[in-house]
């Protein structure tokens, strides 16, 4: 990130409000949202693959679920924030991730802007891709502070998605939803 385009961004922005920059509530107000974008946003440089080529030889197929994931995303549409959980439920092919690693992929997605629909389907197919999973199921369920802070403000509404990547049979799917109620 250019930090002090940033900067210069956010001070043209709190001028454009009709904000005093120079008023001393606001004077270090410019670096410190631009150094709390370059965290938010830190997902932009990392990548899936990383984490999930560690993984360790298993002779079971069983399927393995992580869940309760905590995460919080930047919307792209509005540049608000929407947070909640995460399942990643998968069949492995002869290997498994280490738990944290389901978790940093996670974070790798949530730490850019983002669509739930979009983070939800980019995970599973991380999942499916790098781990070589058999079937790959995400789960998702977030609050969106655009639906709850703006807008219609809906306080309490969450907005649940899934994806399916691979061959994830629609009987797993079934215990895997009922699991996660």
């Amino acid at each position: 990130m250019d930090r002090e385009r940033a900067i210069k961004a956010v001070e043209e922005f709190l001028a454009a409000v009709g904000e005093d920059v120079s008023r001393e509530g606001l004077k270090d107000t410019p670096a410190r949202v631009a150094d709390m974008f370059a965290e938010l946003l830190s997902g932009n440089g990392d990548d899936a693959s990383v984490h999930l080529s560690r993984a360790f030889a298993v002779e079971s197929g069983e399927m393995v679920i992580e869940k309760d994931i905590y995460f919080s995303s930047t919307c792209e549409h509005h540049l608000m924030p929407f947070f909640g959980r995460i399942a990643v439920a998968y069949i492995p092919d002869k290997k498994v991730a280490g738990l944290s690693k389901l978790a940093r992929t996670v974070e790798v997605y949530a730490r850019r802007l983002q669509l739930q629909e979009q983070l939800t389907s980019q995970i599973a197919h991380a999942v499916h891709k790098y781990l070589g999973a058999r079937g790959v199921l995400v789960l998702c369920e977030a609050e969106h502070t655009c639906m709850t802070c703006r807008g219609v403000k809906k306080f309490g509404s969450k907005t649940v998605t899934y994806s399916i990547a691979g061959d994830f049979p629609e009987k797993k799917m079934t215990e895997v939803m009922a699991l996660l109620k």
